[in-house]
């Protein structure tokens, strides 16, 4: 998935016009109704009713524009923070982070450490477990913020790469409640995702029915709960993902949770004053009652 295609998403939403978003985004109307077309296909299902005049989304566009905003947000805000730091040569780390705890986690998490350290500038990389675990290990990042479950174990040296286990979060079966009770469909992530060997073990430790629908090919939950949304089928899912979603009542869980710890690494040989100042505000913070993921203090 292209940001420009969650740009475009969100100027039409805006405009209601295909021709002023194009317009608007600087490209032809018919390359701007493709990038349109080609996010319906990433995600399964239309976004604009294009029976309607002037342009309007349909409920599935309506339900990921508020995702899509949020994603465009918190991009739009790490960019922000590297062209500072560069411009001003501020105090800066680097952290790769699970695409997941990018949205939900880091940037209430990373408030509490600036509370300790003043400002900071970050350069965050939100991606899938293997680039992430690649990003610190052998691309110079300072950071990796992971889950951690003993089926799926980070397999880094801990004598070069310590951690502290910085917040909680659980992976949760959920169904929208159009879907019947008895329906035993799933949505599978790809096999080599991190939440996806977690999924497994929960699915076969819960003693659930399933039949796999759909199965993503790429590592987002995101994805995985805008499907669930739609009553395609049950997923496994970050609690932390979904609790707006629960709290409105357009999400229900069943069977049993399953319990994942939130990991910060340090790459023990990158030690510089802003590096040293997080490790220690994060230990600080670790003293404190635990802070989850899913239920913010």
């Amino acid at each position: 998935m292209d940001l420009k295609w969650l740009e475009d998403f969100v100027s039409l939403a805006e405009t209601r016009s295909f021709s002023r978003s194009a317009e608007e985004r600087h490209v032809t109307q018919p390359a701007f109704s493709r990038r349109i077309q080609a996010l319906e296909m990433w995600l399964g299902a239309p976004l604009i009713d294009r029976t309607t005049y002037p342009t309007t989304l349909t409920e599935s566009g309506r339900r990921f524009r508020e995702t899509a905003e949020e994603i465009i947000q918190l991009l739009g805000t790490a960019r922000a923070d590297l062209t500072a730091e560069n411009r001003t040569r501020r105090r800066s780390v680097s952290m790769a982070a699970l695409h997941t705890l990018a949205l939900t986690f880091f940037p209430r998490w990373f408030g509490k450490i600036e509370e300790a350290t003043g400002s900071i500038g970050s350069r965050l990389l939100a991606d899938d477990f293997h680039n992430c675990l690649q990003a610190i290990a052998e691309n110079g990042y300072d950071f990796l913020l992971t889950y951690h479950h003993p089926c799926a174990p980070v397999t880094l040296d801990p004598s070069k790469f310590p951690y502290l286990v910085v917040g909680t979060d659980a992976l949760v079966a959920v169904r929208s409640p159009r879907l019947p009770e008895e329906s035993s469909l799933f949505l599978d992530y790809a096999s080599n995702s991190f939440l996806g060997r977690v999924a497994t073990y929960a699915q076969a430790m819960s003693g659930l029915e399933s039949a796999i629908v759909h199965t993503s090919e790429n590592a987002m939950a995101e994805a995985l709960k805008f499907m669930a949304l739609e009553g395609h089928g049950a997923a496994w899912l970050p609690r932390s993902l979904v609790k707006v979603e629960l709290e409105r009542g357009e999400l229900v869980t069943f069977g049993a949770e399953t319990a994942l710890e939130i990991r910060l690494y340090r790459a023990l040989e990158r030690r510089r004053g802003a590096v040293d100042a997080v490790w220690n505000a994060a230990s600080a913070l670790v003293a404190k009652p635990m802070f989850e993921a899913h239920n913010p203090g």
